[in-house]
């Protein structure tokens, strides 16, 4: 701090967002924001976007209620190792999923449940893989009316 300025602002989070899709990288992210929780006295809500246009590459034999049982099971258990780690941390947690565009969902739940912080993984990918799969976490720090932190989590 600068000698004899003072500060009267200081970022206090309530609730804080963590997007999750249950990889061990995203893993650090959740950790971080369950930190930035203890120290706030903020709760955490845990959301997975289940994005249904990135398994259009399947084979044509595969059964989409089966692919939709399997997503779903893999977004419950997202979100309820974060409900879990909260918990160790006597943090609040909620859980969501939703499905649809992970950066428009990740910033429109944001905004319906008044979060002020999104802490967003993000895997660093760069050159033709972020061309051609755009960056998640990008697309929400340029459309996020919250503050966003994004975290690299490179596994």
């Amino acid at each position: 701090m600068c000698a004899g300025v003072r500060h009267s602002h200081v970022a206090v989070y309530d609730r804080i967002l963590v997007p999750t899709d249950g990889s061990e990288g995203s893993e650090r992210a959740v950790q971080h924001a369950v930190d930035l929780a203890v120290a706030h006295g903020a709760s955490i809500h845990a959301l997975y976007v289940v994005s249904v246009a990135a398994y259009g590459g399947l084979p044509t034999g595969a059964s989409l209620e089966g692919v939709d049982e399997l997503l779903r099971t893999d977004a419950e258990d997202a979100v309820q190792a974060v409900a879990a780690l909260a918990d160790d941390y006597d943090v609040p947690c909620q859980t969501a999923i939703r499905d649809g565009s992970p950066s428009e969902r990740i910033v429109r739940y944001a905004e319906a449940n008044d979060c002020d912080l999104i802490m967003m993984p993000t895997h660093g990918r760069g050159g033709i893989d972020r061309l051609l799969l755009g960056s998640t976490a990008e697309k929400v720090v340029r459309s996020a009316t919250v503050p966003v932190t994004t975290l690299r989590v490179d596994e």
